[in-house]
C-alpha cells in the first residue's frame, strides 16, 4: 500500500491536507502543481538542507555531507554539479548580506593561487598515487587540527599570523586548488589560513564565501562545458532551493552567536573530521 499526500492551497486560507491510500511500491508526495517528490528526492532535499546549514553556520564543511551522501541516492555525475549549484547559491547570498566583512585582499590572492593549483589536482585524478596523496593530506589536516585544539584547551597559543602573509596565502590557495581539482574539497587549506589569522566567526564565514563564489562559478562552467549540467541537476536544485534558502538564514543566525575561542574549537573539530574522511577514503579507495 502507498500513502499519498495532496496539498490544496487556497488564497488566504491554511493549506488543507488530504490523505489517501493507494497501491504502489514507495511513498510519494504529489503537489497540486503536478510535481512528484519521491522518497529518494526527499533524501536529497534533507541532505542539501543539512549541508547548507553547516556551510552557512561555519563557512565550510558541507563537503563532509553533500557529495558523499548524495551519491547514495543519485548518480555521482548529478551529485557533484548539484553540490556546486547549491554552493553558488549559498555564497551569493552571504556575499550580498555580509560583503563588508570580506577580507578582499586575502580572497583575491587565495583565488589566484587556487587557479595555479587546479591543474595539478586534475592530474592527480588519473595518478596511481592519488590515494597516497589523499592519505598524506588527511594526516596533515588531522595533526594541525589536534595540535590547535589541544593548544586552545591547554592554554597554549596555536600558530598565529598577526598580519596577512603573502607566502601563506599563496601556499594555502595553491593547496586549495589541488584539493579542489582532485577531490572537490577546496576548504581545508583556506580554513587553516583563516584560523591562523584569527578571523572572527562573521569575517571567517563571509571571506570564505567570497572565495567560494568565483571558484564555484568556474567549477560549474567546467561541468557545463563537459555536458554534466543536465535537466536532472536543475530539477534537484529547484526542488531543494526552498530548504537551501531557509538553511542559509538559520545558519547565519547560528554564526552570529559564535565568538572567539569557542568558534575556533568548532572549526578545529570540523577540520579534523575532514581529515578523517580523507584518510578513510584513501584507505578504502572509495569516494
Amino acid at each position: 500500500m502507498r500513502r499519498t499526500w495532496r496539498v490544496r492551497w487556497e488564497l488566504g486560507r491554511v493549506p488543507q491536507l488530504d490523505v489517501s491510500e493507494a497501491a504502489g511500491p514507495s511513498p510519494a508526495i504529489l503537489l497540486s502543481a503536478e510535481i512528484t517528490i519521491d522518497a529518494s528526492t526527499l533524501d536529497v532535499v534533507l541532505i542539501v538542507f543539512v549541508a547548507t546549514l553547516i556551510r552557512s553556520a561555519f563557512g565550510f564543511g558541507e563537503a563532509l555531507v553533500a557529495v558523499p551522501l548524495l551519491a547514495f541516492y543519485i548518480p555521482l555525475n548529478l551529485a557533484a554539479p548539484l553540490a556546486v549549484l547549491v554552493s553558488i547559491t549559498i555564497a551569493s547570498i552571504v556575499v550580498v548580506q555580509d560583503w563588508k566583512k570580506i577580507h578582499l585582499r586575502s580572497t583575491a590572492w587565495l583565488v589566484l593561487s587556487t587557479l595555479a593549483g587546479i591543474p595539478l589536482g586534475l592530474r592527480l585524478l588519473t595518478s596511481s598515487h592519488q590515494n597516497a596523496v589523499k592519505a598524506a593530506l588527511g594526516v596533515i589536516i588531522i595533526v594541525f587540527s589536534v595540535y590547535s585544539l589541544l593548544g586552545t584547551t591547554l592554554g597554549r597559543t596555536p600558530l598565529e599570523l598577526r598580519h596577512d602573509s603573502r607566502g601563506w596565502l599563496l601556499a594555502c590557495g595553491f593547496c586549495a586548488g589541488v584539493l579542489g581539482g582532485a577531490y572537490g574539497m577546496n576548504g581545508p587549506p583556506l580554513v587553516i589560513y583563516g584560523t591562523m589569522r584569527r578571523w572572527s566567526a562573521q569575517h571567517f564565514r563571509a571571506t570564505l564565501q567570497g572565495y567560494f563564489l568565483p571558484a564555484s562559478l568556474i567549477g560549474m562552467g567546467g561541468y557545463w562545458l563537459a555536458g554534466l549540467w543536465v535537466p536532472a541537476v536543475t530539477h534537484y536544485y529547484l526542488v531543494s532551493l526552498p530548504v537551501t534558502l531557509v538553511a542559509v538564514v538559520v545558519g547565519r543566525m547560528i554564526n552570529h552567536r559564535m565568538h572567539g575561542e569557542t568558534f575556533l574549537k568548532y572549526i578545529y573539530v570540523g577540520l579534523a573530521g575532514i581529515g578523517v574522511v580523507l584518510l578513510v577514503q584513501a584507505i578504502t579507495g572509495r569516494l
